[in-house]
C-alpha cells in the first residue's frame, strides 16, 4: 500500500508536542492523518491539508469507540494507529493522591488500551495494520520522583510487548517507541501544577523533584521534529521494528538494562537525591 493511501490515527497531538510533529512528519508523507486531542483549541497550529483534527479523550470508551467508528466510516480503513496521549506525574509515590495515580494510569496505559481494543478487529479483518505505542526509557529504568509515570511506562511497555505476540496470527505490527530526552510540552504543562502537599515529609527534596521534572529538556535532548521524522520513517518502512528508542541518553538507558538492577537503582537515587 503506497504511503498516498494510508489513514493515521495519532493521539495527544497539543501543538509543539511529539504527537504534533509525527502527524506533521505523516502528512508530509503522503498520509491522510487525524490528530486528536482532548480540546479542539490545542490542536490550533496544524496547516497541513491532509491534517484533520477531531476531539478525543482517550480515557473514554465512547469517545474512542465513536471516533475510530467515525474514520472507519468516512475512510474505509486505519492503517496507523499512534498512541501518543499521556499524562506526567511527577512528585514522591507516598506524596500523590489516588486520583492522580488512577489518571495516570488511564491516559498512559488504559487509554492505549481502548484505542487498541478500537482498531483491533478492523485491522485483523484487513490481516493489515501497525499500532505504535509510545511509551519511555524510564519504563525501563524508573527514577525518583517520578515513580507513577515509570510505572504507567513499565505496564504500557509489557501491554506492548504482549500485542506484538498475539497480533501475529493476524499480520498487524506493533511497535514500542521508547523516547529518551526529546523536547515536548510535558515538563511545561507539569510544572504549572505541581506541588508539594502540606507537611510533606519530602520538603526538603522540593529542588531535585524540580530538577527531574526538568532533565528531559536539556541541551542534549533531541528535537521534536527530527524525533518525529525517524519515528515516521520506520513506521512507513516495509517491515517496521518492534522497537526503537531515540533521544538524548537513549544509548546510555540501554546500557542500563543491562546493568545489576541493583546497582542500577542506587546509582538512581544518589543522582536524584543530590543536595
Amino acid at each position: 500500500m503506497s504511503e498516498l493511501s494510508k489513514v493515521v490515527l495519532v493521539t495527544g497531538c497539543s501543538n509543539g508536542g511529539i504527537g504534533f510533529h509525527i502527524c506533521q512528519q505523516f502528512a508530509e508523507a503522503g498520509c491522510k492523518v487525524y490528530a486528536t486531542s482532548r480540546r479542539l483549541e490545542s490542536m490550533d497550529d496544524f496547516r497541513h491539508p491532509l491534517i484533520q483534527v477531531l476531539a478525543m479523550d482517550v480515557t473514554s470508551d465512547e469517545d474512542v469507540q465513536s471516533t475510530v467508528q467515525k474514520l472507519i466510516g468516512a475512510e474505509g480503513q486505519i492503517d496507523i494507529l499512534v498512541n501518543n496521549a499521556g499524562h506526567s506525574c511527577i512528585g514522591p509515590i507516598a506524596d500523590i493522591q489516588m486520583e492522580k495515580v488512577k489518571e495516570t494510569f488511564d491516559a498512559n496505559v488504559f487509554g492505549a488500551l481502548r484505542t487498541a481494543k478500537a482498531v483491533f478487529p478492523h485491522m485483523a479483518s484487513r490481516k493489515s495494520g501497525l499500532i505504535i505505542n509510545v511509551g519511555s526509557t524510564v519504563g525501563h529504568v524508573p527514577t525518583p520522583w517520578s515513580g507513577i509515570y515509570c510505572a504507567s511506562k513499565a505496564a504500557l511497555h509489557s501491554m506492548t510487548e504482549t500485542l506484538q505476540m498475539e497480533c501475529t496470527p493476524f499480520n498487524i505490527d506493533v511497535l514500542l517507541v521508547a523516547p529518551a530526552a526529546v523536547r515536548s510540552n510535558f515538563s511545561r504543562n507539569q510544572s504549572q501544577v505541581f506541588t508539594l502537599p502540606k507537611g510533606s515529609l519530602y520538603k526538603d527534596y522540593l529542588d531535585q523533584m524540580v530538577q527531574r521534572m526538568w532533565a528531559s529538556q536539556g541541551k542534549n535532548s533531541m528535537p521534536t521534529d527530527k524525533f518525529a521524522k525517524a519515528v515516521v520513517k520506520q513506521a512507513l518502512s516495509r517491515k517496521p521494528p518492534t522497537y526503537i528508542s531515540l533521544g538524548g541518553g537513549a544509548m546510555f538507558f540501554t546500557i542500563l538494562k543491562w546493568l545489576p538492577r541493583t546497582f542500577v537503582l542506587y546509582w538512581m537515587w544518589r543522582i536524584h537525591s543530590r543536595k
